[in-house]
């Protein structure tokens, strides 16, 4: 998770992403947030996020995201 929180503070230093949710809905992320992500994530942890990964459910909050990241790692 510590590795997931970095790669968020690294776009949004001012925003507590551990407690922060509706990061999606609050239009805390944007679509560049989003596609710049994708690619740091997947090389960080050594998933592939695919198209239909990548709806507001999994990017509204790092917890989501972390869930997600854990799912893909689990399918590899």
């Amino acid at each position: 998770m510590e590795e997931l929180l970095s790669i968020l503070n690294d776009r949004h230093p001012d925003i507590d992403f551990t407690t922060r949710e509706h990061l999606i809905d609050e239009a805390v992320l944007d679509s560049m947030d989003i596609v710049s992500m994708v690619q740091e994530i997947a090389e960080t942890f050594d998933v592939t996020i695919t198209a239909r990964d990548i709806k507001p459910e999994n990017f509204n909050s790092a917890k989501a995201l972390y869930a997600l990241i854990q799912r893909l790692q689990d399918e590899e």
